[in-house]
């Protein structure tokens, strides 16, 4: 036999097998009971039984794109052939499983199961789980105290009403368990049908007429579990807290996997009893006292804010025992911060050390207090708080998802102007009435100055007592103006960003700062500051680079418009009025492009 009939012989015994092979694949196909198909390399259908009409209403499959019959890629026939993906279609009012085989030629045999009663039964349970509600009425005590008996019954008889109508609708089993509390159990479609109405229920009794000079409000929290009910209840205790915590007026629905917000219109109101203050100062006097170590931190790139809480908590730590070993962890130093930093520096009383210092340095009997941010991801230097033996929180902003766990004290008021407000008040009584050095006064009123605009928004009459208290202690007023002094560069640079803003009909207006710049987080919020004192416009939104290459923004409204959500959807957060963002992945432009399209679906 010559080579040319060996060649022959080889491609024709090769053939043989291949047609074997695809022969019985295609007899495998033919022969299985339920609807079923070859999709081959190319995604194309080369064979299909019988029973496929069950699934398809064609008279021939062959040769068609499954893909175009499906919606289902070729790259994922193969992750379900791998990794036994559960995945279903929707066909001739049928509910399909798809089972995937591979073939000896490289096609794969797509099987398809009716599951439409299982799937009919799953969707039943998952509609019909239980839910676990709870709410709360805000301002209960205040209006107490604000109006008369007669009216105060009138106000809430009509709230408990609008609550049991509202249940009613909810098809809930609705319990009152405190004067101001209630519980209630409802089906989970249901849960879905009050998501679509956005909560109506918060704006009917933010309406009701209660006679005093701010409304009262509800809050909502919802825990929804797959495990069982004491995770369910875990989960509706969190979302109440997190509801309280972030100003009430709004509804928190938490399960196994995300939290989601709703409502959330109204700032949230400042008290006018200080028992909290002095309870507070108390116990954060009883924590001082057993440690060995304390270390004040902020959040990145530290603000006023932050920095003037810091010299403020110093300052309580010190009146405990002066011999105390305290560091007041600062990581960066940006333009901003310069001068009180530096005159800070100069008068050799504080110890400051970068986070990575801070780490070397703590010991076992350690206390960190964390000023200005209650998130764990936004502290100067989380590790340090893995570190610690205590930890207090004391921090002005709404209340995010992401808290620091378990710390052993914390005092988290959305009402406060500043955190600077709340570390004043507790400084009034943690010892003697001049207590302070002049330069911890001014840093203190420098911080309600800056995150209250001058005063202009978020005060209450709490905020101007902590401001008289600060004057009285030696803060110099036009010592503090200096601090707020910006260099030439950085005015330009305010000044353009202004020119440049571009307003919109619905009352919002956007501005980008062009470049890199070290201070860009001061510059956002300066120019978002300034938009707002034009007529007609109710909120704005300023973004730009600093030079790390991290987008920042800054969001302020005049109260139409709750900023804080559309900063939480990018990974921020702040007050109704006050938010800011930051992010490592969009540009300055990109990110504007997201805020448009979350202002729109508000």
């Amino acid at each position: 036999m010559d080579d040319s009939s060996k060649k022959s012989s080889l491609n024709r015994t090769e053939f043989d097998e291949t047609n074997s092979v695809n022969n019985k694949t295609n007899a495998k196909c033919l022969d299985s009971p339920f609807p079923t198909c070859i999709v081959g390399s190319n995604g194309k259908i080369s064979s299909a039984n019988q029973f496929i009409d069950k699934v398809f209403l064609y008279d021939s499959l062959e040769e068609m794109d499954f893909f175009a019959l499906t919606g289902i890629k070729l790259e994922t026939l193969e992750a379900i052939y791998k990794e036994n993906l559960y995945i279903t279609i929707e066909r001739n009012k049928c509910i399909f499983r798809l089972l995937v085989a591979s073939t000896e030629t490289g096609a794969y045999l797509v099987t398809f199961e009716d599951v439409t009663a299982l799937e009919e039964l799953r969707l039943k349970y998952i509609e019909n789980r239980n839910c676990m509600g709870k709410i709360s009425i805000d301002n209960y005590e205040e209006l107490q105290n604000r109006v008369s008996v007669e009216q105060r019954n009138k106000a809430i008889n009509t709230i408990i009403s609008l609550i049991t109508e509202w249940s009613q609708d909810m098809k809930a089993s609705l319990n009152r368990i405190k004067e101001d509390e209630f519980l209630l159990f409802f089906p989970f479609y249901k849960l879905e049908q009050a998501v679509e109405n956005k909560f109506e229920i918060l704006d009917k009794v933010r309406n009701v007429d209660t006679g005093a000079d701010f409304p009262l409000s509800l809050s909502i929290g919802v825990g929804i579990s797959e495990d069982d009910m004491q995770e369910t209840e875990t989960l509706a205790n969190s979302a109440i807290d997190l509801a309280l915590g972030r100003g009430g007026d709004q509804a928190v629905i938490k399960t196994d996997e995300k939290t989601t917000y709703y409502g959330g219109k109204t700032q949230a109101r400042e008290r006018s009893n200080k028992g909290k203050s002095r309870i507070i100062a108390h116990a954060l006097k009883v924590l001082i006292s057993q440690s060995d170590q304390i270390f004040i931190m902020g959040h990145r790139n530290a603000d006023m804010d932050a920095f003037g809480s810091s010299l403020g908590v110093f300052r309580i730590c010190k009146l405990e025992n002066q011999d105390k070993d305290i560091t007041i962890v600062v990581s960066t130093v940006n333009k901003s911060l310069k001068d009180i930093y530096e005159s800070a520096e100069d008068m050799e009383t504080y110890k400051f050390a970068n986070g990575e210092k801070a780490l070397e340095q703590i010991g076992e009997n350690a206390l960190v207090i964390v000023v200005d941010t209650h998130r764990s991801s936004y502290v100067d230097c989380p590790e340090l708080l893995e570190k610690a033996k205590n930890i207090v929180v004391i921090d002005h902003h709404r209340r995010a998802e992401d808290f620091i766990k378990n710390p052993t004290l914390h005092y988290l008021e959305s009402y406060a102007s500043s955190t600077a407000e709340l570390v004043t008040e507790i400084l009034q009584y943690s010892g003697e009435k001049k207590l302070l050095v002049k330069l911890e006064a001014e840093a203190l009123l420098a911080g309600m100055t800056i995150d209250t605009n001058r005063f202009a928004v978020k005060t209450g009459v709490r905020t101007f007592e902590a401001a008289a208290y600060l004057r009285r202690s030696g803060a110099d007023t036009t010592e503090v103006k200096r601090f707020f002094q910006t260099d030439l560069e950085s005015f330009k640079i305010k000044s353009k960003c202004i020119n440049d803003a571009v307003f919109y009909d619905e009352g919002i207006a956007m501005s980008i700062c062009k470049g890199e710049n070290e201070d860009v987080q001061v510059i956002n919020s300066t120019v978002a500051d300034e938009l707002l004192t034009i007529k007609g416009v109710k909120a704005s939104f300023v973004a730009g680079r600093n030079q790390q290459g991290t987008t920042v923004i800054s969001a302020r409204s005049l109260g139409d418009m709750n900023v804080q959500i559309i900063m939480e959807k990018l990974g921020g957060g702040g007050h109704l009025t006050t938010a800011g963002a930051q992010s490592e992945d969009l540009s300055p432009e990109e990110i504007m492009e997201k805020v448009k399209e979350l202002v729109l679906d508000i």
